[in-house]
């Protein structure tokens, strides 16, 4: 049997940002041909839009780059779920501290750690702003998916990430 990979994308209300980084890298994993290999989900470290689909915004934002959003809704990251991926992976350094608090032993990851060329910590959070944020948003995450999906690769090959 195939080697298998999990990640959780994981923000503040899951319905901007890792819905966003769900998508966007479940549309690179699909182009290398991994989807039977990887497994990808996103969920948020506060309540309030549990149930809801994504902002519309970032809904829009994403179809004009070629993702779907649409299917996806908010839902909150639990203790248990954190030790079943092998990738955690946070937006922000407020979402960091949230995870880690919530799961003290699992590896954790902000997203822009695997884009070190940007020189960014953390994805900001678009919810409050206008669409340019969305699409920002969009810029980063798709920059650090491609450095997500070499260190996945890696895990999926045998070696440690």
């Amino acid at each position: 049997m195939a080697k298998r990979v999990s990640v959780l994308f994981v923000c503040l209300g899951n319905i901007c940002r890792s819905p966003t980084a769900e998508a966007v890298f479940s549309h690179l994993v699909e182009e290398r041909g991994l989807s039977g290999r990887v497994e990808i989900d996103s969920a948020g470290t506060g309540s309030w839009h549990i149930g809801h689909p994504p902002d519309p915004r970032a809904v829009a934002a994403a179809k004009e780059r070629g993702y779907d959003l649409s299917p996806l809704r908010a839902r909150q990251v639990t203790a248990q779920e954190c030790g079943e991926h092998d990738f955690v992976v946070v937006m922000d350094s407020e979402n960091l501290a949230n995870v880690q608090r919530l799961c003290p032993d699992s590896n954790v990851h902000r997203l822009m750690d695997f884009a070190p060329n940007l020189e960014v910590d953390d994805v900001p959070d678009p919810y409050y702003g206008d669409e340019d944020g969305f699409d920002e948003v969009l810029d980063l995450i798709e920059e650090a998916t491609e450095g997500l999906l070499e260190a996945v690769e890696a895990r999926l090959n045998g070696v440690a990430a």
